[in-house]
């Protein structure tokens, strides 16, 4: 199994979670979404629907409001689907068997390619109102973020797998993993969405457990940030530069590198930066 394999997460989860996150704030009766594979959206989260009707289906590009947006990279909406002269109504039958009247859609773009789009809607003559809309066009901003990230680590890793480490080669790829770590690490910290944040975190902890594998049972236990000042410091930082790199104050990371000594039984930052390697909290 590719590293690349190992680390990736399946994007539908994250669809999944944004539209919990908007139906339960907006309070809309039905919201869904799917993964765009090569010309076609493929619906498979749901929340609210009453039949499985839309369930699987394959929106063609350009055909219905997800196809319309998917090949635009714009959002979209009709307040009456049924009667909407600005789409093709190729998928009527399930959308009205839903009962569903008033729809956005929204792609989630990335690199200029539509990935995914998200869909909230509505069963009565009332018009989706503008806070919905921008709850929507948030979720869609989390996951193009995400799913950013997710390819460029993909990316990088692709890179490394090209060739099969030499015995000569092997330092050098360890050390550009451990740069990954670190940076994951610092974009982790400078995000502002919680659920965001915590998934980036969860992503550098599967990159250290595939370097170094799990932590030790009775390995000191390290705060994020600890971890995130460490993580720097691993690399040649000095405090002012990881400061720079996490957006904390200078004073904040010695504050941290600190108390993560104290917790590593050790003396020095090169110290500290073995233990915690040797403990499996660091690649």
């Amino acid at each position: 199994m590719t590293h690349t394999a190992l680390l990736r997460p399946r994007d539908g989860d994250a669809l999944r979670a944004e539209i919990r996150w908007v139906a339960s704030e907006a309070g809309v009766p039905v919201v869904f979404g799917g993964e765009v594979h090569g010309d076609a959206l493929v619906l498979s989260e749901f929340v609210g629907t009453m039949t499985n009707g839309l369930r699987g289906l394959s929106v063609l590009r350009t055909s219905g409001l997800g196809g319309r947006v998917m090949d635009s990279g714009r959002p979209a909406s009709v307040a009456d689907y049924r009667n909407a002269s600005s789409i093709t109504h190729h998928y009527d039958g399930p959308v009205t068997g839903e009962g569903i009247r008033s729809v956005l859609a929204v792609p989630v773009v990335v690199d200029r390619r539509s990935r995914v789009v998200l869909y909230a809607a509505t069963r009565g003559a009332s018009p989706l109102g503008d806070r919905t809309a921008d709850l929507v066009v948030r979720a869609g901003r989390r996951l193009a973020t995400e799913i950013t990230l997710r390819d460029e680590v993909d990316r990088r890793l692709r890179l490394l797998e090209l060739t099969t480490p030499s015995a000569g080669t092997a330092p050098a790829v360890t050390e550009e993993l451990r740069d990954i770590h670190a940076e994951l690490r610092g974009v982790a910290r400078s995000a502002e969405d919680d659920r965001l944040r915590g998934r980036l975190h969860a992503v550098c902890e599967r990159l250290a457990r595939v370097l170094v594998g799990e932590p030790a049972p009775d390995s000191p236990k390290l705060s994020r940030r600890e971890l995130d000042v460490l993580s720097q410091v691993a690399l040649g930082c000095t405090n002012l530069e990881a400061a720079q790199r996490l957006s904390l104050g200078p004073e904040t990371v010695k504050s941290y590198l600190r108390n993560a000594m104290v917790k590593l039984d050790a003396h020095s930052r090169h110290e500290a930066v073995v233990a915690a390697r040797r403990h499996g909290l660091l690649p």
